[in-house]
């Protein structure tokens, strides 16, 4: 098990050598306590996205996961973060074109900056990870589908986060004052 654990961080890690990190904080600059934030992602993509929203949820931001039932209506001024591996996923695709129509910043995180979601996108955070796909700008990977990707996410979100919880000094005290106490 310590070989696979050895190759999974090895992949991350030359991922992250391989990334522009200037996007992400054009993220951090979009993050504020009086925006809206709408996050989408769909199947795996759609994991990694409930699970930045509720890391935001817990560092007292107004977020909002599209799709949940109590998801309300988009309005002018709101921040959409769209999460899709190839960028071709049309419900992520069709959320971050109606929210650009509205006046939505669509912030879009994906590998692929040619792709539909990078086009109606403001802003795109590449991660040059391997997807289902495997197309030739991805990153080769041992590992099944999407999980590079997914995997990257996840840690890039956690830094988004962490940097966030930081630079506006929220304590783990104040995030865990908002963890969910009906589990």
């Amino acid at each position: 098990m310590k070989k696979e654990i050895s190759i999974i961080l090895e992949e991350v890690n030359g991922v992250f050598n391989k990334m522009d990190v200037g996007a992400t904080e054009l993220l951090l600059q979009q993050l504020q306590p009086a925006t809206r934030v709408f996050i989408v992602g769909e199947g795996r993509s759609g994991f990694m996205a409930k699970a930045f929203a509720m890391r935001l949820m817990h560092l007292g931001l107004n977020v909002f996961v599209v799709g949940e039932t109590i998801t309300p209506s988009l309005a002018k001024g709101d921040l959409i973060i769209a999460i899709s591996g190839s960028g071709s996923t049309n419900s992520v695709i069709s959320v971050a074109a109606k929210g650009r129509d509205i006046g939505c910043k669509v912030f879009s995180i994906t590998t692929n900056n040619q792709s539909d979601l990078a086009n109606v996108s403001n802003e795109v955070l590449v991660i040059p990870a391997a997807t289902k796909n495997r197309l030739n700008h991805e990153t080769k990977s041992v590992q099944p589908l999407s999980s590079l990707f997914d995997q990257c996410v996840h840690v890039l979100c956690d830094a988004v986060c962490l940097n966030y919880s930081l630079s506006q000094s929220i304590s783990h005290e104040l995030t865990y004052s908002k963890h969910s106490n009906v589990e």
